[in-house]
């Protein structure tokens, strides 16, 4: 066995199915396949139960408990032996929710890597719950995300806050509410959304942090079945939807801000919910991760954009 062999079964114990382990370590699934019976000829032992979904044998427990503390060890001794050598090379794993990526990540990826030409770097676009686990799990470096105050083994760091607003097609707006408009959006503006049981909505998903945060809000205001129209994950669908008049919806004002177009911008509402509604987003990483030089340096481009914004 060798250094390969370590990653190679670390991956497979992950993801409990050779495809996805495949795909994940850029080889064929017959490669793969191969290699962890070699595996498991040269130990004499069975490490897997091929069948769906994959098992580990008590022996594959034991190997996996090793090769995931020899693959950390092994990417921490190459990360401080560039860091000394000041020849930085390998790959930062870098997750955050697509549209929240999409706005930040390429700017800073950008100021990067013309300082570190040698470091590749891997986007993860995922939901923030996802996020958390992969850090956990130490399948990313660094996670941007909404983060509960504690999460065990993982350093928090402030990036920056995020404020929500509810955000309203302004024809939508008129349709709903007819002669009624100007006092509602007076109403709006006082934070009082008591009106939206009229008004189609787009929402988030209750597990999503803006999800629960329009939910919270329409309980508040006696709003106890919503029309809803749509649904999504993902906040950059739920803005186009509601530039289309699909619905209002509710999200990140600066997201709002990023993603629609100035003309989209000048045909919507906005309305804040207050600083009680907003949410600080922070970077996640583990304790080894913020040794390295590289990912310090990622952090510092990050912040920057943010604050260029």
């Amino acid at each position: 066995m060798n250094f390969s062999s370590m990653e190679y079964y670390k991956v497979l114990a992950q993801e409990r199915n050779f495809t996805r382990a495949a795909e994940r370590l850029h080889m064929t699934q017959q490669s793969l396949s191969s290699h962890i019976a070699g595996m498991e000829k040269e130990l004499g032992c069975q490490l897997i139960v091929r069948h769906v979904p994959l098992e580990l044998t008590y022996a594959g427990e034991v190997l996996l408990h090793y090769a995931t503390g020899f693959c950390q060890n092994h990417e921490k001794m190459l990360r401080e032996i560039g860091d000394i050598a000041q020849n930085q090379k390998g790959v930062l794993r870098v997750g955050a929710a697509a549209t929240r990526g999409q706005i930040l990540l390429p700017e800073t990826v950008s100021r990067f890597q013309k300082r570190f030409p040698g470091i590749r770097v891997d986007l993860i676009e995922s939901s923030n719950e996802e996020l958390h686990n992969a850090l956990s799990k130490g399948t990313i470096d660094i996670a941007i995300a909404d983060f509960p105050e504690t999460l065990p083994g993982i350093l928090l760091q402030d990036y920056y806050r995020e404020e929500v607003a509810l955000v309203v097609e302004q024809q939508l707006f008129a349709q709903t509410f007819g002669a009624e408009s100007k006092m509602v959006e007076q109403q709006f503006r006082e934070e009082d959304y008591s009106a939206l049981k009229t008004c189609p909505l787009v929402l988030g998903y209750e597990d999503d942090i803006d999800g629960r945060i329009s939910r919270d809000v329409l309980k508040q205001a006696g709003v106890s079945e919503p029309i809803v129209q749509a649904k999504s994950h993902n906040v950059g669908t739920l803005l186009e939807l509601a530039a289309r008049g699909v619905g209002a919806c509710f999200c990140p004002r600066n997201i709002a801000a990023e993603t629609l177009s100035e003309q989209q911008k000048a045909d919507m509402l906005f309305f804040p919910l207050g600083s009680e509604n907003g949410y600080p987003i922070r970077f996640g990483y583990k304790e080894s991760s913020c040794c390295w030089s590289v990912a310090e340096a990622f952090l510092e481009c990050a912040k920057t954009v943010a604050h260029s914004e």
